[in-house]
């Protein structure tokens, strides 16, 4: 039952989360999807949660981070990652991204303006944290 109802409340959770760093010109926000939430009894205390985030032609996400070990997948178009320190990069269908528990997640984009873009997220995290939060 935890995993039902922690996969209703994700996009809510995401939205908030967002939503406390928004500017005056916003690009257009993401669609994010939970598809699953395993615990791992191997690892007591942490699971996987794994989502798909579906960019709008010229989507973005505010600056922000995770926590966990988060693993992009791109799946569809093609997006521009980068964590603080880094070089950005842009990714096409099949190609990865990593970030580790203490990056600040500072470029998360849709590469096009007129094309959308979706990939899968897959988070190794700790159980019962929020699965994004404001960059400190």
């Amino acid at each position: 039952m935890r995993t039902r109802s922690v996969l209703a409340l994700l996009p809510l959770m995401f939205s908030c989360a967002m939503s406390a760093q928004v500017q005056a010109a916003t690009p257009p926000e993401p669609k994010v999807t939970p598809v699953s939430v395993q615990a791992l009894p191997d690892y007591p205390g942490k699971e996987v949660m794994i989502l798909t985030v579906e960019y709008p032609p010229g989507g973005a996400d505010p600056v922000h981070r995770h926590d966990a070990h988060g693993f992009v997948y791109v799946l569809e178009g093609s997006i521009v990652m980068g964590v603080k320190g880094g070089k950005e990069i842009t990714l096409t269908p099949g190609q990865s991204f990593h970030e580790g528990p203490e990056d600040i997640h500072t470029v998360g984009r849709n590469a096009s303006q007129d094309k959308p873009a979706k990939f899968v997220v897959f988070l190794l995290k700790d159980q019962n944290k929020p699965p994004v939060l404001p960059a400190q």
